[in-house]
Formats: C-alpha cells, sequence, structure tokens
C-alpha cells in the first residue's frame, strides 16, 4: 500500500472530481447504491458480480470460478471447492454512481456471511437459477432479508443454459413469494437461443455482442408479452401513490414519466419486487440491470435509520458524529485483520482516531482503503452508506461499533445460533500450545463460531453451523496457523444417580514406621431427587472428632465429582456419616478423606446405581410437508412429541423432546429429511435414566478406557 497524503479531519467532506470517483468511497451518499448478491448455492451470484465488474470496466477480464481465476473467490478454500465461503466486495462505478456489490456465499454454512451482507446493503438482488428456480437457501434468506427490512429483487440466471425456463421459474417466484415478484425484463430466446433481453420499463430491447451493447425496438414475436408485462407493472406501481392509483384505477394510464418517478419508491416499499433476467456468462441483461440499479435502487438514505443496543436511530448522513459498524472481519496474511465498515453517519477519512463502544477503547485510523476481492487499494474517504475496509484494527471484531465519541454502538448481526458442536484438539504437543490462540483468531472473525471449554469434559468445543464449515476451519487453521488438529467424540454430559438407600464402611489405615495414617468412618446414603447433594452429621459421643467431619464431607464430594459408575458426577445423593472410630495420633484430615471416598464407593455400589441422560428440548420448524417425516424420525431416536403449533401458513413448529445424544448433531439431519427447509432451537433442561443397553454399553466403554490407561 503507498502512502497517502490527508489534509481532512474525521468528519471532513469530499469534493469529488470526475476522474478520481475510482479512487474515492464515494462522492456522495446519494451516489452509493449497495446491492447484495443472496440466494442458493450453485445460482450464479459470483458470476454475477464478476460480470458486473468486467462490464464496468473495473476488471480487464472476465472472472471465472469454474476456471479457477475469480477475483471474488479467491481463498484456496473457495478455488478447491469451487464455491463462495465468504463475502466478498466488488465495487463498481456505473453512470457516475458508486455500486458497491456484496457477493455472498450460498452454502447453508456459511449463511452468516449473508446475513452480514444483508446488514452491510439496501437492496437484497437475489440469484436464481433459471432452470431450478428459488431454492431451498433463497426461500430462507428471503425470510430473513423481509425481517431485516431491506428491500428485494431477483435476477433471473443462466438462461442460456440447457432446459432453462423464464415462464416456469417466474410460476415458482410467485407462488413462493407473492404476486408483488414482478418482471422488469423478459428474456429473449432461451438455452442456445438466448440473445438479449426486453426492457419492460423503457419497453427497449438490448442484446450484448462481442463491440458492446446495443438497443433496439422490441421485435414483434415478444411485443405482446413485453405488453402484458408492462400493463402487470404499472398495476403494482401505481399502488406506491395514492392519487395515481386513484386515477390509474379511473382508467387513466400511468404516463412513462410516472412509471420511473414511481417505480423506485414502489421497490423500496416492497411494492414491487423487480426481476431481471440474463446471463451473467454471456454479459446478455447486465448493463440493464446495472442502468436500473443506479436509476431505481434505493440509496441508503432511503433504507432508514440503523438502530443502536439502547433503541436510538442513527440516520444515513455525513453530518453528525461519525460512526460506522463492523459486519464483517477477514485475516489477510500481508496486511492482518482487514475489518468491513458500513459508514452510517459522518465520512470516515485517514488519520483520525475513533472509539470502540464494546472495549471503550480508542483505534487509530491510518489508511481507509476499498476492497476488490482480494485486492485494496487507498482511497481519500466514505462518506454515509458507504463502505470501507480497515486494516490492522488491534481489538476490533465483527459487530463492533466504531464512533469518534464512543457512545453509539449498533445492535448485533441477526446470526442464526451455532447449532452444531464438535471437540477439537491437537495431533502433536507442539501444535496443542499454537491450537487456542489460533482457534481464537478464527473465531474472532466469524461470529457464526463459538469456541468454548467444557470444564466437565475437558474438551475443547466449536460451536459451528454444520459439517462444511468446521472442515473450513481445520483447513484453515493448516493453511494459515500452520496448527495441525483433529476431531474426537464430543463427550456427552450423562449423570450418575442412585436408586436406594444402602450403608458402608470406609476404613483407611496406613503404617510406614513413625506416625501413620488412620480414620474410620461408616456412611448411608440413599437417594435425594431434584435436590442435589446433601451432606448430614449424624455422630454421637465423640466416634469422630468433630474437626475431622468436614474432611468427611469433602471426602464423599471429590469422589461424587467421578461417579462410581462409568466415571459422570454422581447426582441427587443424601449422605450421612453415622459412626465411626479414630486414633489419637494417626488420625488426621486427609486420612479422613480417604476413608469416606472408600465409604462412599462401597456404598454406592449397593444403591442401585444407574446413569442418567440429558434430554434436549427443540422447537423444530418446517414446512407442512415435512412435519410427518420430522414426528416419525423423532419417534425413531427415543424422543417424543410435546405439542404442535402453526405460526404460519404452510408452516409447523413441532416440540419435541429427545435425548441430548440423539440430536447432538441434529443440524445435518434435519437439513436432509427437510430438503435444507427445516430450522430448531435446542435447550438441554431435564435428565432422564438410560435403557439399559445403553447404560451397559457406556459402562463397558468407560471400563475399557480405564484399562487402556486414558
Amino acid at each position: 500500500m503507498g502512502s497517502i497524503r490527508c489534509t481532512m479531519g474525521c468528519n471532513g467532506h469530499l469534493a469529488a472530481r470526475p476522474e478520481e470517483e475510482m479512487h474515492l468511497g464515494a462522492p456522495s451518499t446519494e451516489k452509493i447504491r449497495n446491492v447484495v448478491l443472496v440466494g442458493h448455492g450453485g445460482a450464479g451470484k459470483t458470476s454475477l458480480a464478476e460480470a458486473m465488474l468486467y462490464m464496468a470496466g473495473a476488471t480487464k477480464r472476465l472472472g471465472s470460478v469454474d476456471e479457477e481465476h475469480s477475483d471474488l473467490d479467491y481463498d484456496s478454500e473457495e478455488i478447491k471447492r469451487k464455491m463462495s465461503i465468504n463475502l466478498a466486495l466488488a465495487p463498481v462505478v456505473h453512470e457516475g454512481v458508486k455500486i458497491n456489490v456484496i457477493d455472498t456465499p450460498g452454502y447453508a454454512d456459511f449463511i452468516g456471511d449473508a446475513i452480514a451482507g444483508m446488514e452491510a446493503a439496501e437492496m437484497a438482488l437475489f440469484v436464481v437459477d433459471a432452470v431450478h428456480g428459488p431454492q431451498v437457501q433463497t426461500q430462507r434468506l428471503w425470510k430473513i432479508a423481509g425481517d431485516m427490512g431491506i428491500a428485494r429483487a431477483v435476477f433471473i440466471n443462466r438462461m442460456d443454459k440447457e432446459h432453462a425456463n423464464f415462464d416456469a421459474v417466474m410460476a415458482k417466484l410467485t407462488a413462493a413469494f407473492g404476486d408483488r415478484v414482478i418482471p422488469v425484463q423478459l428474456p429473449m430466446g432461451a438455452e442456445a437461443q438466448f440473445h438479449g433481453v426486453v426492457d419492460i420499463i423503457r419497453m427497449k430491447a438490448y442484446h450484448h455482442e462481442a463491440d458492446g451493447e446495443h438497443m433496439d425496438d422490441i421485435p414483434a414475436e415478444f411485443a405482446d408479452a413485453a405488453s402484458a408485462a408492462r400493463d402487470q407493472l404499472a398495476d403494482k406501481t401505481a399502488e406506491a401513490d395514492d392519487d395515481l392509483m386513484m386515477k390509474y384505477l379511473e382508467g387513466e394510464p400511468l404516463t412513462q414519466e410516472d412509471l420511473e418517478t414511481l417505480l423506485g419508491l414502489a421497490i423500496a416499499q416492497s411494492k414491487v419486487i423487480p426481476v431481471f433476467v440474463g446471463s451473467a456468462l454471456k454479459l446478455q441483461g447486465i448493463k440493464d440491470l446495472m442502468d436500473e440499479i443506479v436509476t431505481f435502487f434505493p440509496e441508503p438514505t432511503a433504507h432508514g435509520p440503523l438502530h443502536t443496543v439502547d433503541g436510538q436511530d442513527v440516520p444515513f448522513s455525513t453530518s453528525g458524529e461519525l460512526s460506522g459498524h463492523v459486519f464483517k472481519t477477514l485475516s489477510d496474511p500481508y496486511v492482518g485483520r482487514l475489518s468491513f465498515v458500513k459508514v452510517v453517519s459522518g465520512t470516515l477519512t485517514p488519520n483520525c482516531e475513533l472509539i470502540n463502544s464494546r472495549t471503550g477503547k480508542k483505534e487509530r485510523i491510518g489508511h481507509v482503503l476499498k476492497a476488490l476481492g482480494k485486492e485494496t487499494t487507498d482511497i481519500e474517504g466514505a462518506p454515509a452508506g458507504d463502505i470501507a475496509v480497515l486494516a490492522k484494527l488491534s481489538e476490533t471484531l465483527t459487530n463492533d461499533t466504531l464512533s469518534e465519541k464512543g457512545g453509539v454502538q449498533f445492535t448485533a448481526l441477526p446470526l442464526p445460533e451455532p447449532l452444531y458442536p464438535v471437540a477439537i484438539v491437537a495431533k502433536t504437543k507442539a501444535d496443542e500450545d499454537k491450537l487456542g490462540t489460533a482457534l481464537k483468531s478464527i473465531v474472532d472473525e466469524e461470529p457464526s463460531l463459538t469456541l468454548s471449554r467444557d470444564e466437565e469434559t475437558h474438551q475443547t468445543v466449536i460451536n459451528a453451523i454444520g459439517e462444511t464449515a468446521i472442515d473450513v476451519l481445520l483447513s484453515r487453521l493448516h493453511e494459515r496457523f500452520h496448527v495441525e488438529a483433529e476431531l474426537e467424540n464430543l463427550r456427552i454430559p450423562y449423570r450418575e444417580t442412585i436408586r436406594k438407600s444402602a450403608q458402608a464402611q470406609g476404613r483407611h489405615k496406613k503404617q510406614t514406621g513413625g506416625s501413620g495414617q488412620f480414620a474410620d468412618c461408616w456412611l448411608r446414603i440413599e437417594p435425594n431427587p431434584g435436590k442435589g447433594y446433601e451432606f448430614v452429621d449424624e455422630i454421637v459421643g465423640g466416634r469422630i472428632p468433630r474437626q475431622y467431619i468436614p474432611a468427611v464431607d469433602k471426602g464423599v464430594q471429590e469422589t461424587i465429582v467421578h461417579g462410581a459408575l462409568a466415571g459422570y458426577p454422581l447426582v441427587d445423593v443424601k449422605v450421612a456419616v453415622y459412626d465411626g472410630s479414630y486414633h489419637a495420633v494417626d488420625s488426621n484430615e486427609m486420612a479422613f478423606k480417604t476413608a469416606a471416598r472408600i465409604g462412599f464407593k462401597a456404598a454406592a455400589e449397593k444403591a442401585d446405581l444407574i446413569l442418567l441422560e440429558p434430554m434436549a428440548t427443540l422447537d423444530i420448524e418446517v414446512p407442512d410437508e415435512f412435519a410427518g417425516a420430522v414426528m416419525g424420525d423423532v419417534s425413531s431416536i427415543r424422543g417424543r412429541i410435546l405439542g404442535m403449533d402453526a405460526p404460519s401458513a404452510g408452516v409447523q413448529v413441532i416440540k419435541a423432546q429427545a435425548p441430548y445424544a440423539e440430536v447432538v448433531h441434529y443440524s445435518p439431519h434435519l437439513r436432509s429429511i427437510s430438503s435444507g427447509t427445516g430450522t430448531y432451537t435446542i435447550t438441554i433442561d431435564s435428565y432422564e435414566p438410560v435403557p439399559a443397553d445403553v447404560q451397559s454399553r457406556l459402562v463397558d466403554q468407560y471400563l475399557k478406557e480405564r484399562a487402556e490407561g486414558h
């Protein structure tokens, strides 16, 4: 990165000269369009972003995922898997407007980056395949976009593909998302005969050739379809203005000026969800799409304010205190941590100081950068509404807020809870020392991962959205940190308890020459359901001196932590010490702790020891057609249905309870039986006795591991 000269403070204003626009964040807020590409994996989101970069002259060749020279899928894992894993920025300037194109992953395990991209955008452009139409991830993200309050549009990609069918896809879109999904482009031809698009807004035909973009009158064979689509568009657009709507209903048609004036408002209000069509690979429909983005897609001020954790609203404006929200963090092997920031208020410029509201600490801003894939370039600043990248911030993470005074804190991304836990260990002793630091660095970047240490099972646990996210984590540990790690079986937090009363003597005697050790205690144990551990002193007549009673209690407590059956904590037991003896010289606290351990284990073996398993309560949300399959599956894993609810049309929420061991990795299982449409929450809220065969297996496993020295 070269050095830059800056004569403005953090809140300075930029006056962009046209020839400098590519070197600026954006000339002004109204000249910004933030568009996130979302949808199911394989629909061609990255290809569309690459096409827009190429058409705008931001790249010299058309990037290709399949040919492994994509400007946006540059990570080694993305190249290997031929799919996006990380959010990537693709800023282009078109007709004097900066379009921040945000390319996001379509695979469910990386939904966090899709949500982060929607947080930074005012418009979600859903890319769907011209053969398959809207698939599972498209429908899931559609709902999330609606909940987040951002406008939506659709781009039907790959019209040149075999079996591409625009009408069939439009029917699926309407069925899934309603009649506000309106085509603003029609394809001219399909499959190998696809050769351009009809612009319904301007009633012109566009086609891309080697020498550039061409505009013509609509060919006769597409005139009737274009006219019908135009009427449909006018019907919905008129709803954006009550007065015009009344006139329109009375038979007065919308003029071209009326349509173009109202369409942007109708899109911002989600009264119209425009559908575009084309082929990113053949560059058909791309320039027309970019024209409509700069003309009709909402600018940042049309999106409404960003909300803070204390219920305040911060509007997008270059006036007021500088503030920005970090929506993505990446680590670059050359420049270190990169923080992607959506500027909300003020203007972000180099060489200023901001405060992180989470830590309360200052962050020195050196360079302000724009990013195109992995390439970063210095810019003079970024006004409110723009997206910038900051390098080497010491403690700033995803979801943090940066501001001049530190009093602003924006709400966190609405990320799904990661429900796929795995235990991770280093392969070698040398890797053990580096694993913790490496894991923390990766988790700090990716809020869809959580890291914890389970002190009961003594395992380091990573929670992710799914298996593929874990595979990528292991690869990044190897490639970025040179740490070799592997997964081990996650230990389920079983418990032990007793079902009947018993008593036994604990006697410890050791003579080693000189003073020895002696302690003798009689213990009675009994079930104590729901009341945990309870210790009772029933000694009378000084059979055990008072000063040794706490040692008996402590010896029992140390024993129940490791159980008496299969190594799991023993719970809900009442212990009474009722008799014993001592030696005036050889008795001490340590001797009585040892005697208590011996006595408790002996009594427990006679008290009908059993294992308890954690029971999980799940709220499973699926479309109606999968409810039966889910309920049958719950029954097959020793679960039971507690109830059902229908919060909206076509959706069922099934409340179920099942052994946690059976559903600890339920995420990919539910994805399979519900064709990717199911979501769930899970909590451990009770314990129940395990079946005899499960107990026998767990005890045998424990005894085998002990014999092997584990």
